[in-house]
Formats: structure tokens, C-alpha cells, sequence
């Protein structure tokens, strides 16, 4: 009706001598050519029929560290997106069109009662026969705290099943969890720079722990993977980042990928470290960082990502967010899509973009 309503009050306005009746005539079969053209395109994009896409994607603006799981050929995205309460879920079959379904987690969920405020990075594994969400919140001590999260579906809704995760005292957030090929879980987190100062300096620091097989514990002594060490890391004067972990492996080698600088400023990028052993020790690519800035084609603050493969699973594709007002860095970003390969054992990324691409290959 509001399609109707407008090409109504344009005819008025442009013939105005022209009877009521043919104007009404004349608007509805406007109108439902309108319509139909509009659900036709809408159609050809869900269908995957354009062969391009322009960053950023999906029309999703307001959050934060975008995490995307491909399950069964359908692809789940998860992101910072309630922060007071928990998150929200988006679903694509091309991860180029993003539909909204709604929360995967509250807090106010029976079961969820836990955690106040700043719900951040939620990621989720498909394992065992389960959906696991991994996530951070504010806990009523104000420490944030990881939490673990389930379902039996990827659009949940996802039951705290250890909330917190565990508890030392501190400030812990962005929980990945990484399956190694031999069935293995690890946990790699951050011990947030909030509260953990080293030598006068805030620092988050990026750690590892082997975790049972059925989740719910840590197994032995926390590692130090990574830290902000790199001078391109250090752009935040006494506050430090090393933080948003994710881990895979090529050919035996694991590369833990990572984001530094403040999340809020345009010099948040990307990096990368290498190892034999998800326990590493952890040596940081010499070339990093590998996906940052480019204030000319208007991308600030690309990072904190997550990395999936295509739909014909032939290419693998870097999702991670950016400002979505690049000239006033925030909290308020967007979903990007970029691909990722490896080339001589180095990780690399073609982009960030802002040009169409190339549909990811179905």
C-alpha cells in the first residue's frame, strides 16, 4: 500500500487534470510492476545469480567481531549486536546476503540469568553432535568472563552450560575454540588489558589451553601465545592489544591469526603468528600486519575476524568487520568478506576491498 500510496501522490502532482480514477488506475499498474521488479532482483540476489559483491555486506551495521560457521552448506553469522543482554543471529546461503533470525542468546533466557552487560565476540562450533557459543560478559564482580553456551540448533536458542567458564580474579574475553585434526579441542582467550598491567602498561594478552573432550574443562597451565610486540602493534601509546584469536591449520602448520591496536581506532588490523603445535611456541609473521587501513577507498579499522570457505569449498574468505563511519572510528562497524590464501606458506589477504569482487565460488 505504501508503494501504492506514493506512485498515487506522484501522478497527482505530474497530471494533475487526469481523472481520479485513471490516476488510481494508472498508479496500480505502476505499482505492481514496481513490486514485481523489486521481488524479482531481491530473488536473483537470494538465489546467488549476481556474480559480484561490494563490500561492506549484508546491510548489517551496530556490531562488532562478525563470526561466521558453515554448517551443512548454510552459513550462520554471529557478532557484538545486544551488547546489554546477548546476541543476534544472520543466516546466508552465498555470505553475500545476510537474512536476520533473530537472538541466538539472551540473557534473560531461563537458564541464561548470568551476565549484566557487555556481551561481546560470540563464535560457535559445530561439535559432537552440538552447537557450542563461546562468548564474554560482565560478570556481577565486574570482571568479564567467558562463558560456554549450547544448542541443538545454530539459530539456538543457546543454554548457558558453564557461565562463567572459569574464574581467576581477572578480566577475560574472545574464547576460540579450535579442534585440531586429530579430534583435540583447545581454548585460545584473552586476558583483557583491562585490568592486566604489565610494567605500567595495559596489555591483552592472547593465551591457550588444551580443554577436555567434553568442553566444559581447561586442561593444565595456561600458555602465552602472542602479545603485542611488533611495532605496528604499538600505536596505542599505554594500552595494548593482542586479542580476537583465530586458529587454522595448512599442511601441518598453525597459523593464529589475531587483531591489535584499539578496536575503535583506524590503525585496528590484522596479524598473524605460526607454530608446530597449537601450544605452540608462537613466532609472528615478519610481513604483518596483513589486512589494514585504507583510508582512500574509505576502510578503517579492519579486524577481529573469523575465516570460512566458499560454498564449493575452493576458497577460503576472511570475514572481519570495519567502521562503518571511517572519518569517526566507533563501536558502530560493518561485515566484510575478502579472500584469503596461502602462497609459499605465507597467509595472505586480497584486499580490504571496496570494488566489487568476484561472488565467492559456488
Amino acid at each position: 500500500m505504501q508503494v501504492l500510496d506514493r506512485v498515487v501522490s506522484f501522478l497527482d502532482s505530474y497530471w494533475p487534470r487526469m481523472s481520479r480514477l485513471a490516476t488510481m488506475f494508472m498508479a496500480a499498474v505502476v505499482a505492481t510492476s514496481m513490486i514485481f521488479w523489486f521481488s524479482t532482483v531481491t530473488k536473483a540476489e537470494g538465489d546467488g545469480v549476481l556474480d559480484t559483491y561490494t563490500n561492506p555486506v549484508g546491510d548489517i551495521a551496530q556490531i562488532g567481531d562478525p563470526f561466521v560457521m558453515k554448517h551443512e552448506g548454510e552459513y550462520y553469522l554471529y557478532a557484538t549486536s545486544l551488547p546489554s543482554r546477548g546476541f543476534y543471529v544472520w543466516h546466508s546461503l552465498d555470505l553475500i546476503n545476510w537474512d536476520l533470525k533473530g537472538k541466538a542468546l539472551d540473557c534473560l533466557w531461563e537458564g541464561n540469568w548470568w551476565g549484566g552487560q557487555d556481551f561481546w565476540a560470540p563464535e560457535v562450533i559445530y561439535y559432537e553432535g552440538r552447537f557450542y557459543m563461546t562468548y564474554s560478559a560482565r560478570d556481577g564482580d565486574d570482571h568479564l568472563k567467558i562463558a560456554l553456551a549450547a544448542s541443538d540448533d545454530p539459530l539456538g536458542p543457546f543454554i548457558n552450560v558453564k557461565a562463567p567458564y572459569f574464574d581467576r580474579g581477572a578480566s577475560f574475553i574472545d574464547a576460540h575454540i579450535f579442534v585440531d585434526d586429530d579430534g583435540t579441542p583447545y581454548m585460545f582467550y584473552v586476558k583483557d588489558c583491562s585490568e592486566n598491567v604489565i610494567d605500567g602498561k595495559h596489555v591483552s594478552q592472547i593465551y591457550v589451553q588444551q580443554m577436555s573432550e567434553d568442553l566444559l574443562e581447561l586442561q593444565g597451565e595456561p600458555i602465552l601465545a602472542v602479545e603485542p610486540s611488533q611495532p605496528w602493534e604499538l600505536r596505542s601509546g599505554d594500552w595494548l592489544w593482542n586479542e580476537g584469536p583465530f586458529v587454522l591449520i595448512h599442511d601441518g602448520v598453525y597459523y593464529l591469526m589475531y587483531s591489535a591496536n584499539f578496536y575503535g581506532s583506524s590503525d585496528y588490523a590484522i596479524g598473524y603468528a605460526t607454530a608446530s603445535s597449537p601450544l605452540g611456541p608462537w613466532i609472528k609473521y615478519e610481513g604483518n600486519p596483513i589486512l589494514a587501513k585504507d583510508l582512500d577507498i574509505g576502510v578503517s579499522g579492519p579486524g577481529h575476524n573469523s575465516v570460512t570457505r566458499s560454498p564449493d569449498g575452493t576458497e577460503l574468505l576472511v570475514v572481519y568487520h570495519t567502521h562503518t563511519y571511517p572519518e569517526h572510528p566507533s563501536g558502530n562497524r560493518t561485515v566484510n568478506l575478502d579472500r584469503l590464501f596461502l602462497e609459499d606458506g605465507i597467509l595472505k589477504v586480497k584486499g580490504p576491498t571496496r570494488s566489487p569482487q568476484p561472488a565467492p565460488s559456488k
